[in-house]
C-alpha cells in the first residue's frame, strides 16, 4: 500500500529540504562569486541608461524569485514524493482547488500590471525628447560611414566631423552632465545607433527623423564610448563604427569654439609651383583602386581624386610616414560623387604611406614611392 504524502518518511523530507538549500545557495555562489554579472548588462553611462538597467534590475529580481519558488518546487517533489519499491498503487489524487488556481491566475496577473506600470514609466521617460538640448547633433548613416553634423539653436550646421572614431581625431565630441539632443537621419538603407553602455538602441530609417535624448554621468569623464551600426545594412556593416568622446562642459567649450572657427577659417593656398605628374586614384565601395604609387623626388606633383561612393561616404588622401600614423600632408575630405585635385609639395626621396583618414583600412591604405 503506497503511504500519504503526510506520512512519508522523515529523510525524505530532509534530503529534498536540503537539495532545495543546496539550490538556493547554488544561485547564491553564482552571483555572490560574479560569474552572474555576466547576466547583467554593462554599467550605464548616461541617466537614461540608467533607468533602463533599474528597470532590468526589477524584471531580474521577479524572474530569479520565481525560478527559485518553481524549481524548489521540481526538486522537492522530484525527491520528497518519489516513488518507493513499496509503493503498488497510486497516492490519493486531487483533482482542482479553487484558492490554488485562484492564486495562479491572479499572481501572475497581478505580477504582469506592475511590471507594465513600470516598463511603461521607464520607456516614456527615456524616449522623451527635450525641445532645446544644450547640443544639438544630426547623426548621418549612411553606407557604411557616420558623419555627425553640430547644429545651432535654430538648427543650421555649424560644422561636420568626418570621422567617426577618436583615434582619427573624430567622433561624436559631447559634454557631461548636459542634455545632447540627437536626430538620425540615413540616406540610403535602415541603419541603427548602438552604443553598448547607453542601452539603447534606436533605428535609422530613409526618409524618417528619429530623435534621442542622452545625458553622460558627470563621472564619466575622459571616457571613449564605442559605439556601432547595430542593423545589418550591407557588405561593408562591420565597418560602421564610431566613437562618443565624454568631454568636461569647459573641454567641450573649447573644443567647440575650436572646430567653428577650423570650419569658417580660410582654407590654405595650394603648393606654389606647377605639378611634375598627376596620378588618378579613385575610391569605390571604402577601397582604393590603386595601392601603389610614384613620383619624383623634389618636385610638386598632384592627386586627382575621385569618389565614387555614396555622398554620405567621405574619403580622402592623406600622405603619411610609414608608421602610418606620423602625418605629412594632411588633405580635406572630399564627398561621394564629387572629385578633387589635391596638391602636394616636394617630398625627398623615400618610401611612404598615402591612406584615408576616415577609413584607414587595408583597402584604403597604398605606398607612395619618392624617388
Amino acid at each position: 500500500m503506497s503511504r500519504s504524502p503526510g506520512k512519508r518518511l522523515t529523510p525524505d523530507v530532509l534530503i529534498a529540504g536540503g537539495a532545495v538549500v543546496a539550490l538556493v545557495v547554488l544561485v547564491a555562489a553564482v552571483f555572490l562569486s560574479g560569474l552572474g554579472s555576466t547576466l547583467y548588462p554593462p554599467l550605464a553611462a548616461t541617466t537614461q541608461g540608467q533607468q533602463i538597467r533599474d528597470l532590468y534590475d526589477f524584471v531580474f529580481a521577479i524572474a530569479l524569485v520565481i525560478f527559485l519558488l518553481v524549481e524548489s518546487l521540481i526538486v522537492w517533489s522530484v525527491i520528497r514524493y518519489r516513488r518507493k519499491p513499496t509503493d503498488t498503487e497510486l497516492p490519493v489524487q486531487t483533482h482542482g482547488n479553487n484558492l490554488l488556481e485562484a492564486l495562479w491566475t491572479l499572481i501572475p496577473t497581478a505580477i504582469v500590471i506592475v511590471m507594465f506600470g513600470v516598463s511603461w514609466q521607464t520607456l516614456t521617460s527615456v524616449d522623451a525628447v527635450s525641445k532645446t538640448p544644450d547640443v544639438h547633433i544630426r547623426a548621418v548613416a549612411g553606407q557604411f560611414q557616420w558623419q555627425f553634423e553640430y547644429l545651432d539653436e535654430t538648427g543650421q550646421r555649424l560644422f561636420t566631423q568626418t570621422t567617426p572614431t577618436a583615434d582619427n581625431g573624430g567622433g561624436m565630441a559631447v559634454p557631461v552632465g548636459r542634455t545632447i539632443g540627437v536626430e538620425l537621419q540615413s540616406p540610403d538603407v535602415i541603419h541603427a545607433f548602438y552604443v553598448p553602455r547607453f542601452l539603447f538602441k534606436r533605428d535609422v530609417v530613409p526618409g524618417q527623423t528619429n530623435r534621442f535624448d542622452f545625458t553622460i554621468n558627470e563621472n564619466e569623464v575622459g571616457q571613449t564610448f564605442r559605439g556601432q551600426c547595430a542593423e545589418l545594412c550591407g557588405t561593408g556593416h562591420r565597418i560602421m563604427l564610431f566613437d562618443v568622446l565624454a568631454m568636461s562642459p569647459a573641454a567641450y567649450d573649447a573644443w567647440l569654439e575650436q572646430r567653428i572657427a577650423e570650419a569658417n577659417a580660410t582654407p590654405p593656398p595650394p603648393p606654389s609651383g606647377e605639378p611634375s605628374v598627376t596620378l588618378d586614384v579613385t575610391a569605390k565601395d571604402v577601397t582604393f583602386d590603386t595601392h601603389a604609387l610614384e613620383v619624383a623626388a623634389d618636385l610638386p606633383y598632384a592627386i586627382a581624386f575621385k569618389n565614387d561612393d555614396v555622398a554620405v561616404i567621405t574619403h580622402d588622401v592623406d600622405i603619411r610616414e610609414t608608421d602610418g600614423t606620423t602625418v605629412v600632408f594632411d588633405q580635406p575630405t572630399v564627398a561621394g560623387g564629387a572629385t578633387q585635385t589635391y596638391r602636394y609639395p616636394p617630398l625627398p626621396a623615400g618610401t611612404y604611406t598615402f591612406i584615408c583618414s576616415v577609413h584607414p583600412f587595408p583597402a584604403m591604405t597604398g605606398t607612395l614611392t619618392v624617388k
